[in-house]
């Protein structure tokens, strides 16, 4: 290294403010709530985005999901058979004909244009909810693919209670993200939205225009 550079990092070392030692960590305390009021802090935070939240026992939600899609008006309902809501969905209908259920097992490519256009809402099962932001947790699967909740006009979840978690942390901690992380892990917080430069907000540009959550307690 040279004398002349050598001074300058000399002069540049000798003229750098001192900096006092930075306090501890502040910790902020993390929130915590029993399981009706996760239910009641998930609600809330869901409700606030224009998101839908039913709490039903669990005899009772077929029944309720049947009286939704009444009230939507939806043509049909997307489910995946095999996947773990598939059997109790499909004893809610077993006696009706026609069933709004509907199901496709060729790749996506094959049936586009029907999952664009022809499909009123599908079903999926949250994996998981986050208290705090008001989240659910999506983890998608080859039965439920995540077409399901990103491309219907409706999607409609259905999450049990105990899988609240308070915190998004918590829920990484608990379930051991560290040893199994998840591939194609989804987080809503609401239906589909999106601004302009005027700042109007626009629902079901990007994806469904109505969230509707049922969760089984």
């Amino acid at each position: 290294m040279s004398e002349a550079r050598t001074n300058i990092l000399r002069r540049l070392s000798a003229g750098k403010p001192h900096f006092a030692a930075p306090a501890a960590a502040t910790r902020v305390p993390l929130a915590r709530w029993d399981v009706p009021g996760r239910i009641d802090q998930f609600r809330n935070k869901m409700e606030s985005v224009r998101a839908e939240v039913h709490v039903t026992v669990r005899d009772r939600w077929p029944d309720l999901l049947k009286s939704l899609v009444t009230e939507k008006q939806l043509s049909n309902l997307l489910y995946a058979p095999n996947g773990p809501l598939g059997e109790t969905l499909s004893q809610a209908w077993r006696k009706e004909d026609p069933s709004p259920l509907i199901c496709r097992n060729e790749a996506v490519d094959e049936w586009k244009e029907e999952l664009f256009f022809n499909i009123g809402g599908a079903i999926t099962a949250a994996r998981w909810g986050i208290a705090e932001t008001g989240s659910l947790v999506l983890w998608p699967t080859t039965e439920e693919p995540r077409s399901f909740s990103l491309v219907p006009p409706v999607h409609i979840a259905v999450l049990e209670a105990k899988d609240i978690y308070d915190t998004f942390a918590d829920l990484v901690e608990q379930q051991n993200w560290h040893l199994c992380m998840p591939t194609n892990a989804l987080l809503i917080s609401g239906p589909s939205k999106t601004a302009d430069i005027e700042q109007t907000l626009a629902y079901g540009v990007h994806g469904p225009i109505e969230l509707i959550i049922i969760v089984i307690t």
